[in-house]
């Protein structure tokens, strides 16, 4: 169940690595197999995390998993993506914009610390607040005051937002701006965990050892090797840990992690490379493991470089009917892959057949877009993506694809991991197109559209700016009910198509697997492994 992540590159959302994971040595047997770790702990791959362990700090997807199994907030998904409420007791609302948190008494931060309403308030607003420079901050704009701690220019107004405010010890209310009616969907997101008071005395030192709420406590953070959580005895959600411990495995290649499964150095694997695809189900067994899941890949434009600051979406479109999907997903990719036909994923809702054939590959139109529009500046550009993700396979794939059909030339953009991938796009370094990958942080259509596209969401990592658009997703936010609001944002949808922000590529599988000392390996809709569900042999 655990999950809310945003696989966003930045900001709920997470991107998706297919793997960023170095090897650890070995320490004990099970059942003659040789086991990483102490007795009675889980080893995954997962790579350096980008950030500090702050909840709102954190949007790739490295990060969020160890986020994940330190902190809990109020509510979580199910496999099929339905509200499962963790911390919060109920979230209730008469009108979409007023909403009423009730808490689950006993929880207790790592450190003993009652977990309360004020635990909530004082960690939003700190999240907030411009000062403190966290990459999801824009989550919090729809509460009424978030323009006064977050100022579009200038220091702010005020050191909380008006809008939230404790009724008692464990109760605490949530007045919005507008009304959100999908609003408690978005509180599944990591990104909303509560803080302890200890973290307010050196948030620095807290990103390194950090203390939460959740099924797990932190053990230690070796720096691009590994991270160790231990299970937290006193836990209250339903997640509890059904093993001891997780250790977070650092790998510089998907293929040295896959190695380390097979030999049973490693539990749990992500995602196998596309080297690894076609025998790791022959090798794995029963511990293969292959699951759609609510995310998608798709080739994001840098908006303010050269190449496409004023590019004609025409040329675009042109280059999306340029790659062959079929093609790729089934030679390259290893039939891991579904060819993508809209901006979002079928497991959230407001998926929807756009009914259009800019997703399908046609060499001769896709030529004559190209043109039609002005064709790309220089005739080239280049598409960047982390080495350590098995994205160079794929991503030269796709440059052939386009250069045959339209005579646009295309180059891959490698860097040397997931963390320096995400800076490059942080700070405007991406030189033409990124890949992005984006995991659902709840399962409605909007996260794939307002945290992606909006001129001002933190995952906008192309700066693609629309004011049209933005207009529209200001009136899907004000519907009356969460099926209204869908609705809206599947015109919005529409809207992104004559637009083109993006080149949607296709939905993802999860193609990972599991050694035989492990059992009980499930996936929820997110594509997270329910580490805590796991055990050990």
């Amino acid at each position: 169940m655990r999950g809310a992540k945003s696989a966003k590159w930045v900001a709920g959302a997470i991107t998706v690595a297919l793997a960023a994971t170095a090897c650890g040595g070995s320490d004990g047997d099970s059942e003659g197999q040789k086991k990483s770790g102490p007795a009675g702990y889980v080893s995954i791959d997962v790579g350096e995390p980008q950030k500090p362990l702050i909840p709102a700090d954190t949007n790739e997807s490295n990060g969020s998993y160890v986020i994940q199994s330190l902190f809990t907030q109020l509510l979580d998904f199910d496999a099929q993506g339905e509200i499962v409420y963790t911390n919060a007791e109920s979230v209730e609302t008469e009108d979409s914009k007023t909403w009423t948190v009730k808490l689950k008494k006993g929880w207790k931060f790592h450190n003993g610390e009652d977990v309360t309403a004020q635990s909530y308030i004082d960690a939003w607003n700190w999240y907030a607040n411009i000062k403190n420079n966290q990459q999801n901050s824009f989550w919090f704009a729809d509460i009424k005051g978030y323009e006064d701690v977050h100022p579009e220019k200038g220091d702010p107004k005020a050191d909380a937002m008006s809008g939230l405010k404790a009724v008692d010890s464990h109760t605490f209310t949530i007045e919005l701006k507008d009304r959100v009616p999908y609003f408690n969907y978005k509180l599944g997101y990591a990104t909303w965990a509560p803080l302890p008071k200890v973290f307010y005395d050196d948030p620095k030192a807290f990103g390194q050892k950090p203390v939460g709420n959740g099924p797990y406590e932190f053990e230690k953070w070796d720096h691009k090797k590994l991270i160790q959580v231990k299970a937290y005895k006193d836990y209250q959600g339903p997640d509890k840990a059904e093993n001891k411990g997780i250790q977070f495995k650092n790998y510089s290649t998907v293929e040295a992690a896959y190695k380390d499964v097979v030999s049973g150095n490693l539990d749990i694997i992500r995602q196998v490379g596309p080297t690894d695809l076609p025998k790791y189900k022959d090798d794995l067994g029963d511990g293969a493991i292959e699951q759609p899941y609510a995310a998608i890949q798709s080739l994001v434009p840098a908006f303010y470089t050269d190449t496409f600051k004023d590019i004609d979406p025409k040329v675009l479109q042109g280059l999306s009917m340029a790659i062959d999907r079929d093609t790729i997903t089934k030679t390259v990719l290893n039939n891991t892959r579904t060819p993508a036909t809209s901006f979002t994923p079928p497991q959230v809702k407001g998926n929807q057949d756009l009914g259009t054939d800019v997703f399908k590959y046609d060499p001769e139109k896709a030529k004559k877009l190209v043109e039609e529009g002005g064709g790309v500046p220089g005739n080239k550009f280049t598409i960047q993506y982390n080495s350590d993700g098995g994205h160079k396979e794929w991503v030269t794939a796709v440059c052939e694809s386009i250069r045959k059909a339209t005579g646009v030339d295309c180059v891959g953009d490698p860097k040397p991991d997931f963390p320096t991938d995400l800076e490059a796009r942080d700070n405007n370094q991406v030189k033409g197109m990124y890949r992005g990958g984006w995991v659902a942080d709840y399962p409605v259509n909007v996260n794939f559209i307002k945290e992606l596209y909006h001129t001002n969401a933190e995952s906008n990592n192309g700066r693609f700016s629309n004011k049209e658009i933005d207009a529209l997703m200001a009136e899907g936010d004000k519907a009356e009910s969460l099926d209204e609001a869908v609705k809206a944002y599947q015109e919005v949808e529409k809207k992104l198509l004559e637009e083109m922000p993006a080149i949607p590529l296709w939905y993802y599988r999860i193609n990972g697997g599991h050694g035989k000392a492990v059992g009980n390996v499930n996936v929820d809709f997110h594509g997270d492994i329910e580490l805590t569900q796991v055990t050990v042999k």
